[in-house]
């Protein structure tokens, strides 16, 4: 389900800019939206997700336009959303939860229901845990929960937003794990800024800051931007300066070796290093705020 967005603008109040002329293609599979926290993320999934309106621009999902009542509406029917806070009722089951949600979605027939509630608390991983109250979940659990109610309805689109924040490094890989097993022939669509979930499950992905559209394109180009950008350096002085930034620190008894996105000075004799996902991110960062600032 490839999803067109065209000059969309967002404004609060009639002040504050939360989207401004986003151009975006989204393929079907799954796709990544990075940016930090403030770059207008969330309100670009609300607008995808039917519930806010855009204030200019269009969006069109699988053919359906979201401007429209009836375009929001066909949407809804295909969608599964997993929002950064999903309200839970604390002293209903998994098994409770996901059946009172099956409800709203109109899964009627409760056979139906039962067996498909089953079926996606297998998926999730929480079948041996279903009679349990929310109330003694991990915060890994509850967002398993919060994916199997999104995938009541078998959606052709699936948006989730920030869904690994605040999770162990465990849970975090079980559930990027989860996502792309899930991408196959629907259109996955997630947003977050911890880049290494991107670099994990996305092959295309679009980078937003500020309401904008920095990049849109493969894992591979945004890691390629930053080549002949990355250098390691070891030193016993004082932390390098000047036009770049620090992506890690390695303690070596008595020297510190640092990693780098910039031009770090010569005297520390840096040897250039392979980029990452992360180190395009950051070299395209910098490069927002260098313009921004001209």
């Amino acid at each position: 389900m490839e999803i067109t967005i065209e000059r969309l603008t967002k404004v609060y109040g009639g002040k504050v800019e939360a989207l401004k002329g986003v151009d975006l293609e989204i393929p079907t599979g799954m796709f990544g939206l990075l940016g930090p926290n403030g770059a207008g993320k969330t309100t670009l999934m609300r607008i995808l997700a039917g519930i806010l309106r855009p204030t200019s621009g269009s969006a069109r999902v699988g053919g359906n336009d979201l401007l429209t009542e009836a375009g929001r509406l066909a949407v809804k029917r295909v969608l599964g959303y997993l929002p950064q806070e999903l309200g839970l009722y604390p002293d209903l089951s998994a098994h409770e939860f996901l059946d009172y949600i099956g409800i709203l979605k109109g899964l009627k027939d409760k056979r139906t229901r039962r067996q498909r509630i089953e079926e996606l608390l297998d998926v999730v991983g929480l079948r041996d845990v279903s009679k349990r109250k929310l109330k003694g979940f991990s915060g890994g659990m509850k967002r398993r929960v919060g994916i199997a109610q999104a995938l009541l309805n078998d959606p052709r689109l699936l948006i989730v937003d920030e869904p690994t924040a605040g999770l162990d490094p465990e849970e975090r890989i079980r559930f990027r794990n989860l996502l792309s097993d899930l991408a196959g022939d629907r259109t996955v669509l997630l947003s977050t800024h911890i880049v290494e979930d991107v670099a994990q499950t996305s092959r295309n992905l679009a980078v937003l800051d500020r309401g904008r559209v920095l990049f849109c394109g493969t894992a591979e180009e945004l890691t390629s931007a930053a080549r002949g950008r990355v250098w390691t350096a070891e030193t016993e002085g004082p932390k390098p300066d000047g036009d770049l930034t620090v992506v890690s620190t390695l303690h070596l008894g008595g020297s510190i070796q640092y990693r780098v996105v910039g031009d770090p000075p010569s005297h520390l004799r840096p040897t250039e290093a392979t980029p990452s996902l992360e180190d395009g991110y950051v070299w395209l960062m910098g490069e927002s705020r260098r313009t921004a600032a001209a």
